[in-house]
């Protein structure tokens, strides 16, 4: 029987989840081009391969579970970032600088590679849904500006944030990409 490190059993499994989640993370942002297996997270997070399986039947529902974590995290970081500002146009130079910020921190490198590795973990309902309520505080912000067509300029705004991601894990300097963008952005640059 394995040893239980933990307090209790129930704190026991879920540190034994964490750190799976955790590992999963970790080499997917390291090597987004390569699928980690079973045996690659079970090393990673200190345990025995078989040991997955109590937790995840199938990288399927490991990556489900992946995603299930991220999109909330990002949209907190995001929500975070915004409220931070009263003028709507610095809400939504906020906005797109807090995605900047967690593509710089590989957090998009994950999502793209889970995307790439696993397109059913996206396909669920709920996942499609908190995908598109990532725009929302942008949408807000622009509304609070009083922009014409608000949804369609958040998706003008989010195409910017796209190719500004691609420049950053492209090896673009992140600061000059941020900065590019705020400067884009900017109150003074209002169409």
């Amino acid at each position: 029987m394995p040893r239980i490190t933990a307090r209790s059993v129930p704190e026991h499994r879920e540190a034994q989840r964490r750190a799976i989640l955790d590992a999963t993370r970790e080499l997917l942002a390291a090597a987004p081009d390569v699928e980690p297996t079973f045996a690659d997270i079970a090393a990673k997070a200190g345990l025995a391969r078989p040991s997955i399986y109590h937790y995840f039947p199938s990288r399927e529902d490991l990556f489900r579970a992946v995603v299930v974590e991220a999109l909330p995290r990002w949209r907190e970081a995001i929500t975070e970032a915004v409220e931070e500002h009263d003028d709507p146009l610095a809400r939504v130079a906020a906005y797109a600088d807090a995605n900047l910020q967690l593509v710089a921190e590989g957090e998009h490198a994950v999502i793209s590679a889970l995307a790439s590795f696993s397109p059913r973990a996206f396909a669920d309902p709920w996942v499609a849904q908190m995908h598109g309520e990532l725009l929302e505080p942008l949408v807000a912000a622009l509304r609070d500006a009083d922009v014409a067509e608000p949804d369609v300029v958040a998706e003008l705004v989010n195409a910017v944030v796209h190719k500004a991601s691609a420049l950053i894990e492209g090896g673009a300097d992140v600061a000059t990409v941020r900065g590019a963008v705020r400067g884009l952005l900017a109150p003074d640059a209002r169409p």
